[in-house]
């Protein structure tokens, strides 16, 4: 990677009484250099930073070139957050897996959707999953000398045919040797298998995961946890893929399954390592498990444990800060993926205990995608409006931002709020999380 193609690092935010701020940074700035080295990435702007003298190149909003000089404790931030957190521009994938829901989308959508990154940094920073395929050796070395632990890797099988098969590159099949490399190090991953019926189900997942635990020994496992995904699939997908949508009937057949193993790893490891995202048991119909099975969450970014913690989370916050009772009447609809549907059926209850509080849960599929079982995240404005048009829907609609574009309005369909609401006819509410939700419904 030459120097000529990092670019600078584009300032969108400075935190207030921060070093930043003092010194007079704004939104719009950027930083070439610090201490004569152009950043990649924000993993070498916080190794960078960690001096104590700083030396920063910045060009201002206006193109100018200033040098800067800042003094502070060698853990101090300098409090600005970045456009990106790639000044190089991204990782991509060349992996062509049947089952990558990049590749399951309609075209003419916004550009971004179609991005598929295989960036390990991103892994680092933010616990996105990668393949190991795309990296060079250069990449390699720096995740040794940088000790970037732990990582989040799609293993899917570690049969060398069948992770050839599905992820469609022959260097696919290394990943026992790449598994043995984090080890000689120390430095640690997160794996995930996505199980495709008829292709890495049945013995091939068993074996898999038998393979991985033999990476969870010693005082720093090589492997720290799985987690076991259900392929998910729409109805754009290529019809050619030989994949299989997870049956009911698959879906308790597999919870069986990892549920045995799982016994095995709590006598030996005394921790469950193999864990089953929770839309195994919202398919087959099955209760969740408890709060208590989940130990630290290790895997909550990959759905296993997530609704268990969101109500767990919710109950708890309802207990503070529900009123007594509503002195102005409110009626609102809160619209979830029908993946939820039951499991959230005490949290509306919760509500409804308020007097002057009526909540009703409007729990929808994606039609757009094709999909009976749909989490909320993949739901879009036209599911939305399909589902709520000429329905009573009070005061207004309780919309999680799970389902918008980080900091947009737009849904996956490229509809806004904003058209939604008129064609619906009623205010919508984007609420990001549980206090923002109940704080809402009760007109704080």
């Amino acid at each position: 990677m030459s120097e000529t193609s990092i670019r600078p690092a584009l300032i969108t935010q400075v935190f207030p009484d921060s070093i930043a701020a003092e010194i007079g940074f704004e939104p719009g700035d950027a930083i070439v250099s610090i201490n004569g080295t152009r950043p990649r990435d924000l993993i070498d702007y916080q190794f960078l930073c960690a001096d104590e003298i700083l030396e920063l190149e910045v060009i201002d909003t206006k193109g100018k070139t200033h040098l800067v000089e800042i003094e502070k404790d060698y853990d101090d931030d300098l409090g600005i957050e970045f456009e990106t957190a790639l000044f190089d521009g991204l990782i991509q994938c060349n992996n062509r897996c049947p089952f990558c829901f990049i590749d399951q989308q309609p075209p003419g959508k916004r550009q971004s959707l179609y991005l598929k990154d295989d960036d390990y940094r991103l892994s680092f920073l933010y616990g996105s999953y990668l393949t190991l395929t795309n990296l060079t050796q250069k990449e390699w070395d720096r995740i040794e000398q940088m000790r970037l632990s732990p990582l989040y890797v799609s293993i899917h099988a570690t049969e060398p045919d069948i992770r050839s098969r599905l992820l469609k590159n022959n260097r696919a099949g290394q990943i026992l040797e790449q598994l043995k490399w984090f080890k000689k190090r120390r430095l640690q991953i997160h794996a995930q298998v996505v199980v495709c019926p008829g292709i890495n189900d049945g013995i091939h997942l068993e074996r898999t995961i038998l393979d991985l635990a033999k990476f969870h020994r010693g005082d720093i496992p090589t492997v720290a946890s799985v987690a076991v995904v259900p392929v998910g699939l729409t109805r754009f997908r290529p019809q050619e893929d030989e994949l299989i949508p997870v049956s009911q009937e698959k879906a308790a057949e597999v919870i069986q399954q990892i549920q045995v193993l799982q016994a095995q790893f709590n006598h030996n490891f005394e921790s469950t390592f193999a864990w089953l995202a929770d839309e195994w048991f919202l398919i087959a119909r099955q209760d969740l498990p408890p709060e208590s099975h989940y130990e630290d969450y290790p895997q909550i970014g990959n759905g296993v444990g997530s609704i268990r913690q969101f109500i767990q989370q919710f109950q708890d916050t309802a207990t503070q800060m529900l009123p007594s009772r509503l002195e102005t009447p409110r009626r609102w609809t809160w619209v979830v993926g029908n993946a939820v549907e039951n499991a959230f059926a005490p949290l509306v209850q919760q509500l409804n205990q308020v007097p002057g509080l009526v909540v009703t849960l409007v729990a929808l599929r994606s039609n757009y995608w094709g999909q009976e079982i749909t989490v909320t995240g993949l739901l879009t404005g036209q599911d939305l409006l399909d589902g709520l048009a000429g329905k009573e829907l009070g005061s207004g609609v309780l919309l999680p931002t799970v389902m918008l574009k980080h900091d947009d309005t737009r849904f996956l369909d490229d509809m806004t709020v904003a058209e939604l609401s008129s064609q619906l006819g009623v205010s919508l509410f984007p609420v990001n999380g549980i206090e923002e939700l109940i704080a809402t419904c009760i007109g704080g």
